[in-house]
């Protein structure tokens, strides 16, 4: 297993992860004080699939002690968005409705630029502003979302870079990101980029404001350094609720979108779903006779995994599907068949509201 910020490899064993980043389960007690606030549960929640987090108790205590909130979360642009993505930012949505919090979205086309040497800025630039498109299309709030690349806002993000960055030795930089002499100086730099929008609304209001970052595990180690800096610069460090990763359609690893097989895009028209779907690795038998005998295997099978990620949102009939799988009466034409109609589904609102987002793409974004 390999969990960096930029490589995710192997079996993924959470609970293993919870013990070497140091970060806390997520407890029913915990759960039951979000619910209080919001009324329900998000299924995110519920299934686990937000499974640990940084001071999310300690963020409740200021929410209840009068001290509003607000969400920061963020994608590295190095090409379209696939549906994996989406896990923190559905989330993500669902926090600012139930709190009414502001969100600040950052598009880090600096790291993508940074750290893949087949990227340039251009493009990198590009598949943040086509990111752009879906973060809008997914339904977050004009007036309380701000997204921004860090190219075109540095002059807001690098005055806080440096502050963050002289409090931060190479040491320390090389310790928790495996940096070596070969190492460009922009990589060992970056981190203080993504720290700043985790105190930039403190900084632009005068006063210290709790900050949550919902993010997919593999990005703790940014925030790991940031909440060591923050306090030393007079600033809350951020809460954290950690997401797992979304399955890749072949066996084993996580979606990615180096690997255009593995995943489907936001962009995928139905012909691409309907034979990445079909190609797809499952948990079935190697005939539909030993199928029926011996039921399938949804514990290993991304097919059922994307169901239960994203699209059965019903924990009655997620189970069903699991138990029909199990019992041999589910077959895995019958699995793939239904989850391309409700992908292709999904994607055609998507793409609409997509669409749309051209037209009002200026008014989330910012700029310095």
């Amino acid at each position: 297993m390999k969990v960096t910020p930029w490589e995710v490899e192997g079996k993924i064993d959470y609970d293993r992860l919870i013990k070497e980043f140091g970060t806390k389960p997520i407890t029913s007690k915990i759960l039951k004080r979000i619910e209080k606030h919001t009324g329900e549960l998000h299924y995110l929640l519920r299934r686990g699939i937000f499974f640990c987090h940084r001071d999310l108790d300690w963020l409740l205590d200021k929410y209840e002690n009068g001290e509003s909130f607000y969400l920061y979360t963020g994608r590295g642009p190095s090409g379209y968005t696939h549906l994996g993505h989406l896990i923190p930012w559905i989330l993500t949505k669902w926090l600012q409705d139930k709190f009414d919090a502001e969100l600040w979205f950052q598009l880090t086309d600096d790291e993508k630029f940074l750290f893949n040497q087949k990227l340039d800025i251009e493009d990198a630039k590009k598949y943040a502003y086509e990111n752009a498109l879906d973060i809008i299309a997914l339904g977050f709030k004009r007036g309380k979302t701000f997204i921004f690349t860090d190219t075109d806002y540095s002059g807001e993000l690098y005055p806080q870079a440096i502050k963050v960055a002289k409090k931060i030795t190479f040491s320390t930089a090389k310790a928790v990101f495996g940096f070596k002499n070969e190492s460009n100086i922009g990589q060992i730099f970056f981190t203080s980029m993504q720290s700043v929008p985790a105190f930039l609304p403190s900084v632009k209001k005068g006063k210290n404001i709790p900050c949550l970052i919902p993010l997919a595990i593999d990005q703790d180690p940014h925030f790991r350094v940031a909440r060591d800096v923050l306090p030393k610069l007079g600033f809350y460090k951020p809460a954290i609720i950690h997401s797992k990763f979304m399955p890749s359609l072949s066996e084993g690893g996580k979606m990615s979108a180096s690997d255009p097989q593995s995943c489907i895009f936001t962009t995928d028209t139905p012909g691409e779903v309907e034979r990445k779907i079909w190609n797809a690795f499952t948990g079935g038998r190697g005939s539909l006779k030993e199928q029926k005998e011996k039921g399938g295997n949804p514990d290993i099978c991304p097919i059922y995994q994307y169901y239960y990620f994203l699209f059965e949102q019903d924990d009655k009939k997620l189970k069903e599907i699991y138990n029909s799988c199990r019992s041999g009466n589910r077959t895995c034409g019958e699995c793939k068949r239904e989850l391309i109609d409700r992908i292709n589904s999904f994607l055609k609102k998507h793409q609409e509201r997509r669409e749309k987002a051209k037209k009002v793409l200026d008014k989330f974004i910012l700029k310095s």
